[in-house]
């Protein structure tokens, strides 16, 4: 009876957390209506959070037809694949592993399960399948890049809690004029560079509701014009809102911890490779290409897919500054924020050839963990507390960590058990393939499957399948799952592809059909120069990492 109980609060705050980021959009929208206005529309949001308070905890869940399908289909599979599946060259524990992979894979995809509950999976069954002992796989969910994540995004929250985030951004936008083509452009170098430190989740539920103030007036302009500034339909705010998801998607590759499919990748290669990157290492690679991309993609969208008839809007400068004047002075827990950030970046960038020199065993966590030690220290002057505290740190996604540490225990599993091997025999017949061909199938099919699944989950499925491949095609691992984290990363097609995606969708400025449209063009330009930047970028950046 208390297992149901517990079980069915578990789901409840699954769907709390997802109906929050519905409805957080939908009150931000609204953000500078008339008092009236205002009124009705809290009013509305009351009645309709009401009425679609999803699976009371003590009701028990139902599950989408989807999800019960992959609940059954995810045991089938590996049973399946355990009983029927037997060539000759691949041992007992290879089967079971191929089998796990179907199992987890499928209840990822289908998140029959909540996506971070499957990922404990291997925990319970590796040990008992004998594809690995209880301590080597407890110990790829304590990885040191796990904690580099944790450590970095406390420092992220600690930005959020005192709104230095909302202040950069702000301060950035401030700098473009009234020309709606230079607004759009502000607004993704905002908010690439903000998704570089912080999630690109959270950067997005940041900037989307200043996106459609800016929107709304521009809209409110242009009443009196032939163009049509209804929401979905006006070139400008569907442009603004897929510019503000895509650079926030973008800006995450420019770090090893803007988005997890990096900080997966790093821990994979040193778990399989015992390859370190280096925080300033990636940086060298990820921010030429943030800095080559979100340019593109603004031109593409402002010249191509949504052009504007109009060249200038009045008072669009006036709705940024307005909202830096609401924000006050810069208070002195801004600025200590501000200075440990900077610190951190500092040491994180300039660790590999000077801080080393001088502390040797530094490393890029012990870096990011010093940072939130301070932030817990340092007490705030304006409140009780400390300019970090632990009801901020519960903020944490627990649940990417325990992604991350499920992703390793595979990545582990498919080595110890001689999968790695068996899928590499298979890949013979592909040896002699030419490298860009090999490099445009795999970043192709990583970036459909991510249109359709989360990006998060995909890396980490596709990373060991991809290391194991390599060395029987003839190419450096580094270089194969470098792809295929671009490949994860560049899906624009589609709101389930990335969670910046689903939030401007949610905004209601964006249809679908626009968002299909504008994104199958850039998909295909970021596949081919994927490609190119495999072949003549990474060999320099990552040459010296080479396992081959």
């Amino acid at each position: 009876m208390n297992f149901t109980k517990t079980w069915n609060h578990l789901w409840h705050w699954n769907d709390q957390v997802k109906s929050q980021l519905k409805n957080s959009v939908k009150i931000l929208t609204f953000s500078q209506p008339d008092p009236k206005h205002a009124d009705n529309v809290r009013e509305a949001e009351r009645q309709e959070l009401e009425q679609e308070e999803p699976n009371p905890p003590n009701q028990p869940r139902l599950y989408s037809k989807v999800q019960l399908i992959g609940l059954f289909l995810g045991p089938l599979l590996f049973l399946l694949i355990q009983f029927v599946v037997q060539p000759e060259t691949m041992s007992a524990e290879a089967v079971s592993m191929l089998g796990m992979i179907a199992w987890i894979a499928t209840w990822w995809v289908t998140e029959a399960l909540p996506i971070p509950v499957t990922s404990l999976l291997p925990i319970v069954l590796f040990p008992i399948l004998g594809i690995m002992e209880m301590e080597g796989v407890t110990a790829s969910y304590g990885d040191p890049l796990i904690f580099l994540f944790a450590g970095s995004f406390m420092i992220a929250l600690t930005m959020e809690k005192w709104n230095l985030h909302k202040r950069i951004a702000l301060s950035v936008i401030a700098f473009v004029g009234t020309n709606p083509n230079t607004i759009i452009l502000g607004f993704m170098i905002a908010t690439g560079f903000l998704s570089m430190w912080i999630s690109n989740t959270a950067t997005t539920m940041m900037m989307v509701p200043i996106s459609i103030a800016v929107a709304k007036h521009v809209s409110d302009s242009l009443k009196n014009t032939d163009i049509d500034t209804s929401p979905g339909v006006f070139p400008f705010g569907t442009a603004l809102m897929l510019g503000t998801a895509y650079a926030a998607t973008i800006g995450g590759f420019g770090t090893l911890i803007g988005a997890p499919a990096n900080t997966i990748l790093a821990a994979t290669l040193n778990n399989l490779y015992d390859v370190q990157i280096a925080f300033a290492t990636w940086m060298m690679f990820g921010v030429p290409l943030v800095v080559l991309l979100v340019p593109l993609v603004w031109f593409y969208l402002i010249k191509i897919a949504f052009p504007m008839k109009v060249n200038h809007i009045p008072g669009g400068r006036e709705i940024i500054k307005e909202e830096l004047r609401n924000l006050g002075k810069t208070q002195y827990e801004e600025k200590i924020v501000l200075t440990i950030f900077s610190l951190t970046a500092f040491a994180w960038i300039t660790r590999s050839f000077l801080l080393e020199n001088f502390i040797p065993g530094i490393n890029d966590t012990i870096i990011a963990l010093c940072g939130a030690l301070l932030l817990f220290l340092i007490p705030s002057k304006n409140k009780k507390d400390t300019i970090l505290d632990w009801n901020t740190a519960l903020k944490l996604p627990w649940g990417i960590l325990w992604l991350f540490g499920g992703g390793l225990a595979l990545a582990a599993g498919i080595t110890n058990s001689g999968l790695d091997s068996w899928l590499g025999e298979k890949l013979v017949a592909f040896s002699n393939a030419p490298l860009f061909i090999i490099l445009l199938f795999i970043i192709g099919l990583i970036t459909l499957l991510t249109e359709f699944t989360s990006n998060t989950a995909t890396s980490t499925m596709v990373y060991p399948i991809v290391a194991a491949g390599a060395a029987t095609l003839g190419t450096d691992p580094v270089v194969l799952m470098i792809a295929a984290c671009m490949g994860a990363t560049f899906a624009f097609m589609f709101p389930v592809a990335a969670p910046p995606n689903a939030i401007v969708f949610a905004s209601g400025y964006v249809k679908m059909s626009k968002m299909a449209s504008a994104g199958i063009w850039l998909n295909l330009i970021c596949i081919v120069i994927s490609c190119l930047i495999v072949l003549y970028f990474v060999p320099i950046v990552f040459g010296n990492l080479s396992v081959m």
